[in-house]
């Protein structure tokens, strides 16, 4: 193995690879986004762009989530020499962060937090050669890299580092706007310099029938939804020849809120709103039973029992309990045993790993912090199953120190099974994970690609999809794989587009405007 040489970087540390060295001389070059495969260095080539530009200015390294700063953090400090790696993070005192920043050469931290202290004045980014976006598709709309890209002084080299881009031209555009990207360096598994260190991922789709008491209480709960979406159909405020989805009545709801605020509102509009509620929570209701299970919906009803009892805020949810379909729906809850079959799906899977080979590791996803905790539950039962589960820190969940100290836990051995909310699935190092498994879908190709990407990346590995067959996990793995299809072929056409010179947005009528493919 051959490895990096550069006065910047530790010796051995940094094995040698064309199209790594091949990227940072490009990045060199312009201001770039970069689109590379999970798994295979988006770390390491921004470390070296690093050693590049120490010697020019400090560097800005910003990553979406806080144990990723922390990973981050330790691997510029593993790679880079002679180079005082510092992070930030929101619980500092505001004067202590501004001297950090003035102290240190490369500073990781969250978009947030920078924003916050470039708002108030705290510090500017002048005297910066190089700002990174870490999981660079973020960078649309309002999210904080879109801020912190405003105050990057016009002299600094800025680079975005994604595996997953996004289904759409138009939004891999938005975000080289954002951040002031002019090029993009595409790699994909079947470049010929990329080809000799990608892994065999194998995925595996595995179908379940929901038993009768999820069907009888499904139907229950859509009879409810058919009717109150009925209402708002005859109220003029909903299409019948639109079927009721989740993302349909945001925007209605929305809609109505608008008009709320312009005219004051009436007796329909009102009523619009509680009835736009009313089918969203029973939309979820249906999804938690269909692809979650018996427990996760009792859970959930639980808590919306506990709303209906609140003298503001509480009538969608009274509305539902009023039904006699919401009674029929408790009484077989509260006889049935049954759970859904994914659960014994997802035992016998890790069952089987664990004895496949000592040291086997497996990272399972759910959507759910109840989902979540429901398998901790059952899956401590499997012998030589050592379980954790990894939430995010809302509601009580776990703060940054902890996440961080569950996932080396994971990496070293201390725990064999992972059981992870989405924070587990952007850009985290699990590199030694031997199987994923999809408690469910999720209707998006960037999600997907992320957990998928936590397997396969030091040797093959598996990835387990489990699909209740019927249900919206059929819908959701279709928009999914939709979705994949066309980033994909967008993809390969925009890379043949820059390989021509053309410009993005154009359909590649006109030239010049600072994007090209790498040679």
């Amino acid at each position: 193995m051959t490895f990096v040489s550069h006065p910047r970087i530790s010796p051995d540390t940094v094995e040698e690879r064309g199209y790594q060295t091949r990227m940072v001389e490009q990045c060199l070059r312009a201001n770039t986004l970069l689109i590379l495969p999970t798994g295979l260095g988006k770390t390491v080539v921004a470390a070296r762009l690093a050693a590049e530009y120490l010697d020019k200015g400090k560097v800005l390294v910003l990553a979406p989530t806080k144990p990723l700063v922390e990973q981050h953090a330790d691997a510029f400090s593993k790679f880079l020499v002679g180079a005082n790696v510092s992070m930030l993070n929101g619980l500092m005192k505001d004067s202590k962060r501004a001297g950090i920043v003035e102290s240190s050469d490369v500073i990781v931290s969250t978009p947030q937090t920078v924003e916050n202290d470039l708002d108030a004045g705290r510090y500017t980014l002048e005297g910066f050669s190089l700002v990174i976006y870490d999981e660079a598709h973020r960078g649309r709309g309002d999210y904080a890299y879109v801020k912190v890209a405003g105050y990057v002084p016009k002299g600094a080299r800025s680079v975005g580092m994604t595996a997953s881009p996004g289904s759409s031209t138009d939004k891999i555009e938005e975000v080289c706007l954002n951040l002031k990207l002019r090029r993009i360096d595409i790699r994909t598994e079947n470049d010929p310099d990329v080809a000799p260190f990608i892994h065999d991922t194998y995925v595996n789709r595995i179908e379940v029938t929901i038993p009768q008491d999820i069907q009888d209480i499904s139907a229950l709960l859509k009879v409810m939804l058919d009717h109150f979406y009925g209402e708002m159909c005859s109220l003029g405020l909903a299409n019948r020849n639109i079927p009721p989805s989740k993302g349909y009545l945001i925007n209605l709801s929305n809609s109505i809120q608008q008009r709320v605020a312009d005219t004051g509102g009436s007796g329909i509009l009102f009523k619009g709103l509680t009835l736009g509620k009313v089918c969203i929570q029973l939309l979820e209701a249906v999804s938690k039973v269909e692809s979650e299970g018996t427990t996760v919906l009792r859970k959930y009803l639980d808590r919306l029992e506990e709303e209906s009892k609140q003298e503001r805020g509480g009538k969608a949810a009274k509305t539902i309990m009023n039904r006699q379909e919401y009674a029929a729906v408790r009484i077989i809850l509260d006889r049935t045993n049954v759970e859904h079959p994914k659960v014994s799906r997802v035992m016998s899977l890790v069952s089987r790993t664990l004895s496949s080979s000592p040291g086997s590791k497996v990272l399972v996803f759910a959507q759910f912090r109840d989902t979540c905790e429901m398998l901790v539950d059952k899956i401590s039962g499997i012998p030589d199953a050592k379980v954790s589960m990894l939430i995010g820190q809302s509601k009580g969940g776990l703060r940054q120190k902890e996440q961080i100290a569950l996932l080396d836990g994971f990496r070293s051995g201390e725990s064999n099974v992972l059981v992870s909310t989405s924070v587990g699935e952007e850009g985290l190092d699990v590199s030694n994970t031997d199987a994923v498994i999809f408690y469910e879908p999720v209707p998006s190709e960037i999600r997907t690609i992320q957990r998928r990407g936590r397997t396969g990346r030091r040797s093959d590995g598996e990835v387990y999809v489990l699909i209740a067959k019927g249900t919206v996990d059929e819908a959701f793995e279709r928009s999914s794989i939709r979705k994949e299809q066309d980033m994909r072929a967008n993809l390969e056409r925009l890379s043949e587009r820059l390989g021509r010179g053309m410009s993005l947005g154009d359909g590649g009528q006109t030239r010049l405007d600072g994007f090209d493919r790498p040679s």
